[in-house]
């Protein structure tokens, strides 16, 4: 495995135990409309031998109006048993550049129960130019019994993160690009308010890890302790639509910090509703409070756009 965190393994480290039975591997690639990539269409192309496709928007609830939420357990158990995923497996995560949509997927397997999960640094790019094997052909897949052993601790819902940003009860940290945290550029949902929760701290995904690897733990440490989370306490992570956020999760908890919790709602849920405090510029310091905070139009819910 990866020397630095305990959940990331190397091409090198995954190459050697292609084949091995107990390890699934999983392509669970996802990207924004900008990037005009198609993630099923390129696994189709070209993937790991025996990787199975993980669809990031299929795997969501179908149910809820926000995007990519979290499915309930006996949704996430049909779908991915049906991939042929067993909780008693080793399971490999990755997407195409490193660390943008596959932490979403280990941190879902994890707080499912399946703690042997772990990511690909470097992704299939690294797979790729490491000149492991890639292949276009389908991977023959058994459905699976998943027994999902759910840990809803890990989530944390609207109302807690109302209470958060009124008491100051929990940091939290912001996954989003610096434009959209202080609200210099626009949310690219229609009628999502720009800025960030009272008391936010922003930590952008993009600034851990480098050429799609995961910084070394101290880089993680200062990029982490340098937005000003303090990591003797609990962190709330939160992002556009809760893909990203789980990168955060991922430097936490490769950190040793494991007093976390992921916002599944994230901007677009707060961001789009009319009655929640939303803040514009800078980071702000000391405790966060709602009498603080700017509220903006009124909007009637947020739209499934598939957008981060």
């Amino acid at each position: 495995m990866a020397e630095d965190s305990p959940f990331t393994v190397d091409a090198d480290w995954l190459q050697a135990r292609l084949g091995e039975p107990g390890l699934t591997i999983v392509d669970a690639s996802w990207y924004l409309p900008a990037q005009k990539r198609d993630a099923r269409a390129e696994y189709n192309t070209g993937h790991i031998p025996g990787a199975r496709f993980l669809d990031q928007d299929a795997v969501s609830d179908p149910d809820a109006a926000l995007p990519h939420t979290l499915p309930s357990p006996q949704h996430f158990a049909q779908y991915v048993g049906a991939m042929g995923v067993s909780a008693d497996d080793t399971i490999v995560v990755y997407d195409g550049p490193g660390f943008f949509s596959a932490p979403r997927a280990w941190w879902m397997f994890r707080i499912m129960g399946v703690f042997q999960t772990y990511i690909l640094d470097g992704g299939f790019d690294a797979w790729k130019a490491a000149g492991w094997p890639v292949t276009s052909e389908p991977t023959k897949i058994a459905p699976s019994v998943f027994h999902a052993d759910f840990d809803a601790g890990r989530v944390a819902s609207l109302a807690d993160m109302r209470r958060i940003v009124e008491t100051g009860a929990s940091q939290i940290a912001d996954a989003r690009g610096p434009g959209r945290f202080t609200g210099v550029e626009p949310e690219p949902r229609a009628g999502i308010r720009s800025g960030h929760m009272p008391g936010a701290r922003n930590v952008p995904y993009s600034a851990l890890s480098e050429n799609g690897a995961l910084l070394s733990k101290d880089r993680l440490r200062k990029v982490i302790e340098d937005a000003g989370i303090d990591l003797s306490k609990p962190v709330i992570t939160s992002c556009g639509s809760g893909v990203t956020a789980a990168v955060v999760t991922l430097a936490l908890e490769t950190l040793g910090h494991t007093d976390n919790r992921l916002y599944d709602g994230s901007w677009t849920e707060w961001g789009g509703l009319s009655d929640t405090p939303v803040v514009t510029g800078p980071m702000t310091t000391g405790p966060a409070r709602t009498g603080h905070a700017k509220t903006g139009p009124t909007r009637t819910g947020p739209t499934r756009t598939g957008k981060e």
